[in-house]
Order: C-alpha cells, then structure tokens, then sequence
C-alpha cells in the first residue's frame, strides 16, 4: 500500500516531464519550416501545431481543439488517417519519403510531398496518448527534380536535332505540367528581319488564337509578345482587360478566356531576336519569382534549339545550292564536251570538205577553157565562156557573164545548201529552159 504514493508522485513527475518536452518540441518547431503538429487521442485531436503547419493546410483552417480528419477531410481517402490509428495502436513509429498528398479540394486543391515521421506520444505509464506528426515538404525538390529530367530530355532532343516544333511543343507541354497553377504557354519564332512573329508551338490555345497572332508585328504596344520582341525585354501584363498594350487584342483574348500575359523575348548569343515565350493565365496574376526563373531558363532552352535549328538549316540550305552548282556545273561541263565534240565533227567535215575541193581543183586545171559558155543548159549559149562556177562538190563550168550569175544565184540557194541535189551539176543537167539573156553580160 506504502507503494502507490511513490508511484503517483513518479507519474505525476513523468507527466510534467512530458509536458516540458512538449513545450520545447514546440519551441524548437516554432519557427521552423518543418510542419509540426501534436495530436491526442484515438481521434487525432489537434492539440497544438507550428504556424509551417497552417501555413500549409491553408490559414482559413488555422484551429486546434478538432479531429484532424474534420480540419482536413481530404487525407480520408489517402491512407495518412490509417497510418495515424496504426501507430497510436502499435506504438511504433512510421516514416515516409517523397510521399505524395492532396491538400485542400475543388479548385485550390494542390499537390504536395512530403518527407514525414510520426512518432507516438506516451504518458507515464508508456500508454500511447497521441502522436506527433513532423515533415518537411519536398515539393519544391520534387519539382526541381522533374524540372530537371524534362530540362535534360529537351537537351538530348535539341542535341539529336530533333524538328524544332517537336521541341518547342513538348517544352510548352512540359511547362504547363510543372506549374503549380494553370498556365498556357505559347513560344512565338521572329521573322530574319525581327519585325514579325510566327507561331512556333501552343498546344494549350485555341486555333483561332493562334491562327489570328501568327504574323503580328513586332513593336511598343502590340500586345505582351510584340512588346518585349520590341523591348528586347520581358513584358508582364497582369491584366489583360485593362492594359492598354492589349486594346487591339483585348476581344480576341476575352474569346480564348485569356486574362494575363506574361511575355519573355528569346534572344540569340549575338543578342538578335529568335522569338518570344508567353505564359497566360485564365485569371488576372502577377508573376511569383519562381515564375521569372522557369520563364528565363525555358527561354534560353528555346533560344538554343532555335539557334541550332538556324544552324541546320543555314547548313542544308548551303548543302542544296552546293548540289545545285555541281549539278549546273556538271551540265555544263557535259555541254561542253558535247559543243566539242561537235566541233571536232566539223573541222573533220571542213578538212575532208577542203581535201576535196583541193581534188576538185587540181581536177578542174586539167581541163581546158572552152571558148563558149557551157551554162546555157540545152539550148546553149554563144557567148564567150569568160567565168570558172564551181561548186563544193567538184562540179565546175565556164559560162558567160549572165548563165554564170544565173548559176550562182540557182547553185547558192537551191543547190549547194543540199549534197543531194547535186549542186552545179544538177543546175548543168536541168531541163531546157529558154534562157533569160544569151547575150553579154547583164548589167544594172
């Protein structure tokens, strides 16, 4: 009987113990970014938490004294509620790494990780009273880290010279899968001489979106995109309906249920314009700086994968006039073996030609001068034969002024152009003709 005295005073002890560990886990956690929170009973009563557990769950939901399922009834269906009545029965503690959870419903709902413990709380009596729940959110390391592996998978793309809409499209898709908010993303590619803009990649935007800001010009004023391609600077307009960079836009905007524009220019190393990265937003937003960062590192990922685009294309283009002045050289080359040929051809022609003029003549200077002209044809020709007619063939006669002008005339343009027609000699075996002049010779 002497013993219970000693034993109450020992467990009063151990309480007050427990109450002083308490209050220093509280305030070591106080300030800390780790989530804290102290729960008691089997139904998990809030019975205190750090303001990094709020800040958390949401400051609306800022209140101790309840059920942890009734402050946050979406962790019912997510297995935390289970794991908490699994330690209060076992005593033992549980860990998690990178678990995933949903915190808060319908439209602010949010995705979150968590690295956690939750450790039992125990009286005196090592009889488990509650437990206590520590973490510290990994989100944003999470994000990093799926950042990072799409990063790098766009790299290899951009190295593998994947096509550049390929590229450019899977970076807008990425991006709208990492922010944390919904964002529509839109990468406009500047025309060589930067004063307009094409579309580029936006998967997210309505066709008649795009199809009506494809070609916008650059310059003060022209929307987000055309602005900071002017500006050659980034361009945030929190609010479309009332900026005055979007009254020619506004209506086209309100279509595509667009509300603010963030605009960043896509610079070359040479600082030349590629292009401009648009992040929209369905409500009125400023930009976060996390959200500048993710604008800038995408939008020197696309300036690389439109450099090397550029790159390429500047190279095939040189490839194909290459081709093309071998191919017209080669042409030419083959037409002036052919024009040689053919020439050779001809000087083969003319030798053989001259040889037998050569024949022809020595031939010819044998034969005596007849007296009378013999280009009378068949009614002959009394008058003296004063002119040698030869023809390439071989063929001559003497004739008088007039037969030996008739001749050349009929020899030149029926006969000599044609072999087969036998030139001179046709003209001297023609049919009987009267003959125009059988006198001297023509004159005037």
């Amino acid at each position: 009987m002497t013993a219970a005295p000693d034993q109450r005073p020992f467990a009063a002890g151990s309480e007050v113990a427990g109450q002083v560990a308490g209050e220093d886990l509280r305030v070591l956690f106080g300030q800390s970014i780790a989530v804290f929170a102290s729960l008691t009973g089997p139904e998990h009563v809030v019975e205190t938490a750090n303001p990094a557990f709020f800040a958390t769950i949401g400051e609306h939901r800022a209140r101790t004294g309840v059920p942890l399922v009734d402050l946050m009834p979406e962790l019912a269906g997510q297995g935390f509620t289970a794991l908490l009545d699994e330690v209060y029965r076992t005593g033992e503690p549980c860990t998690g790494r990178d678990v995933r959870v949903v915190l808060g419903t319908g439209p602010h709902a949010r995705e979150a990780f968590f690295d956690f413990t939750y450790e039992p709380r125990r009286d005196g009596g090592d009889e488990v009273v509650g437990v206590r729940v520590i973490g510290v959110e990994t989100t944003q390391v999470k994000h990093a880290q799926h950042l990072m592996a799409e990063h790098r998978a766009l790299l290899e793309q951009i190295a593998r010279q994947a096509p550049l809409t390929e590229v450019l499209d899977g970076m807008a898709r990425c991006i709208e899968d990492l922010a944390p908010q919904e964002v529509l993303v839109s990468v406009l590619l500047a025309d060589p001489d930067g004063l307009h803009l094409r579309h580029g990649a936006a998967p997210s935007l309505p066709d008649f979106y795009n199809e009506a800001i494809d070609g916008i010009a650059t310059g003060e004023g022209v929307g987000s995109c055309g602005t900071a391609a002017h500006r050659r600077e980034s361009v945030v307009v929190t609010d479309i309906a009332t900026d005055p960079f979007w009254d020619d836009f506004r209506d086209l905007a309100d279509r595509a249920g667009l509300a603010a524009c963030w605009s960043t220019p896509i610079l070359a190393r040479d600082g030349s314009l590629l292009g401009t990265f648009a992040m929209y937003h369905r409500a009125p937003r400023a930009p976060q700086d996390s959200d500048l960062a993710l604008a800038r590192v995408f939008a020197g990922t696309a300036a690389l994968a439109i450099e090397r685009h550029h790159t390429e294309q500047a190279r095939r283009d040189a490839e194909t006039r290459a081709e093309a002045a071998h191919a017209e050289l080669t042409k030419a080359m083959r037409a002036e073996q052919e024009l040689r040929a053919e020439a050779e051809q001809r000087a083969e022609a003319a030798a053989e030609l001259a040889d037998r003029m050569h024949a022809a003549e020595a031939a010819q200077a044998a034969v005596p001068h007849p007296r009378q002209c013999a280009l009378g044809g068949a009614d002959g020709c009394a008058a003296p034969a004063e002119l040698k007619v030869a023809d390439a063939w071989g063929d001559a006669a003497w004739g008088c002024h007039a037969h030996a002008e008739e001749a050349l005339l009929n020899v030149r343009s029926a006969f000599i152009a044609n072999e087969e027609l036998g030139g001179l000699a046709a003209y001297l075996n023609r049919r009987p003709v009267r003959a125009r002049h059988a006198g001297g010779p023509r004159t005037g």
